[in-house]
């Protein structure tokens, strides 16, 4: 049995959390599985201060690629330091990503959010990537300046502002 498929997996630190977020972040995500959990045994419990039996980590997938999710501990909490970003193919996509993620969470600005668990994702359309890498430098300049006014990106009107049209 293959234990490791990827050379770098995410490890996201929880407090107690790690199953349920598991369980939360495959059901938004299609093509996603958890692949393994493991538990806190009786060694250690001097230095974890974790009850044998419950959830050490849990292996998962989403879309592919794996992440591990730790019981850690309260010690460390996310920041916007690190966040992970989801490219969306239309506005359906962006719609749907924006609306589970934030469930219980909270909008940021520019694409920005944090979910339940205050992991920072970016819900980002590819379509303003391309607009971003338009040689033309005034188009973009147009895209940037509504996309920071924007919490969650509405294609629609970046591509407005992109070819120039007052939005």
């Amino acid at each position: 049995m293959q234990i490791v498929t990827q050379k770098i997996a995410p490890c996201l630190w929880f407090d107690t959390q790690t199953e349920e977020a598991a369980k939360f972040y495959v059901s938004v995500f299609k093509n996603s599985k958890i692949v393994t959990v493991a538990r806190y045994p009786n060694e250690g419990q001097d230095i974890h201060g974790k009850e044998a039996g419950s959830v050490m980590a849990v292996d998962f997938e989403l879309s592919g690629q794996e992440f591990v999710a730790l019981n850690g501990g309260p010690q460390f909490t996310f920041d916007e330091a690190i966040s992970f970003q989801v490219y969306c193919e239309n506005q359906v996509e962006v719609d749907y990503f924006w609306s589970r993620l934030t469930e219980g969470g909270k909008e940021g600005s520019c694409g920005w959010l944090k979910d339940q668990y205050g992991l920072s994702w970016q819900i980002v359309p590819i379509e303003l990537l391309q607009m971003m890498m338009d040689p033309d430098a005034r188009k973009s300049a147009r895209v940037m300046k509504a996309f920071l006014q924007m919490k969650k990106f509405d294609i629609a009107a970046l591509k407005r502002v992109y070819e120039g049209e007052a939005v």
